[in-house]
């Protein structure tokens, strides 16, 4: 602690000695808690998993939703807009190929879920 006299020579008064301890006090305190946050590696490693799991939670929304989008627009060209008279025979094979697409979309959809929860229990 240093000894501040004051200009004219006279020492500080108990007063101001108390609020200078005071003061120094909090300082301390707020460096002692500085620190310990900072070795607190625990802590740290929770916090960036939180940061990633929610990041990981964004991405797989967001693919989802483009999955989403993606086959509910190929479910509308596999439809079609009214009866094909005289279509050829070939053109049924078309049609189931669609099928099988969405199908494989709406699976890769279900396994993206399924492992974002999956890694949601983890973390």
């Amino acid at each position: 602690m240093t000894d501040k006299a004051k200009g004219d020579g006279s020492s500080p008064d108990p007063e101001e000695l108390r609020a200078q301890v005071e003061r120094t006090r909090e300082e301390l305190g707020r460096t002692v808690e500085a620190l310990a946050a900072k070795a607190d590696v625990k802590a740290q490693a929770q916090q960036k998993a939180a940061k990633v799991k929610g990041m990981m939670h964004d991405k797989a929304a967001s693919a989802n939703e483009q999955l989403s989008g993606t086959a509910h627009v190929l479910g509308r060209k596999m439809h079609p807009r009214g009866p094909e008279a005289g279509a050829p025979d070939g053109a049924g094979t078309h049609t189931h190929r669609n099928v099988l697409v969405l199908a494989g979309l709406v699976a890769a959809a279900i396994a993206v879920a399924v492992v974002v929860t999956r890694r949601d229990g983890r973390c």
